[in-house]
């Protein structure tokens, strides 16, 4: 099956604020399975034994998304919904977000609830930052120990390099996104006089974080 790109969390985040008294703590993280995402969820509901509510939606990629919310106990669609929307509004898969809710006496209402929520999960999803993983070709160069001064900057610059191999040659095993491709190699090729042909090995995702 073919590889599709996909934007994750680039790490864990907490971002708090206090809106007509009531506390809100976001959080996001980067996870890879249900198993993960409930595990971190009962980490923060221990933590957070007494507040007032700990609302979250997570994000899982696959042959079929699965997509998960809850309002614990805020009126429906006024929390879980909110903070999903904000996630995949943003494109994110493999994503749990929780926004935690210390109850300041004042209500906010079912419009002001929204807000709250979906301002919590967008500034712990902007704390986190985004990483993209794009399709990519794994490849092996082969060459040899003079070639490879020649080279090395240029792969580097141009491939995220997975392994370089010291031994009667130099090989070394790069990454390179799908859409550069048959440019890479063909450069390759060049800079080395035809010296060195690039072999494909298989298929892997490239990390991109955002800026």
């Amino acid at each position: 099956m073919a590889l599709k790109a996909f934007k994750t969390p680039a790490a864990a985040s907490e971002t708090e604020f206090v809106v007509n008294k009531s506390r809100f703590i976001g959080r996001a993280f980067p996870v890879e399975t249900e198993a993960e995402a409930l595990e971190i969820l009962e980490r923060i509901r221990q933590k957070h034994y007494d507040a007032t509510h700990n609302c979250w939606a997570y994000n899982l990629r696959g042959a079929s998304p699965l997509r998960r919310f809850s309002d614990d106990g805020e009126p429906g669609g006024t929390a879980g919904k909110p903070i999903m929307d904000v996630l995949t509004g943003r494109g994110l898969t493999n994503v749990l977000c929780v926004v935690t809710r210390y109850f300041g006496g004042i209500l906010l209402g079912a419009g002001g609830l929204v807000r709250a929520y979906s301002k919590s999960a967008a500034e712990a999803v902007a704390k986190a930052g985004v990483v993209s993983y794009l399709p990519g070709t794994v490849l092996d160069i082969p060459m040899d120990y003079s070639r490879y001064g020649t080279l090395e900057g240029f792969i580097r610059a141009n491939a995220e390099v997975r392994n370089v191999a010291f031994a009667q040659n130099v090989v070394v095993t790069v990454a390179v996104e799908d859409t550069n491709l048959l440019k890479f190699m063909k450069e390759v090729t060049e800079r080395s006089d035809g010296r060195c042909t690039p072999v494909t090995i298989g298929t892997g995702y490239m990390k991109k974080e955002e800026i």
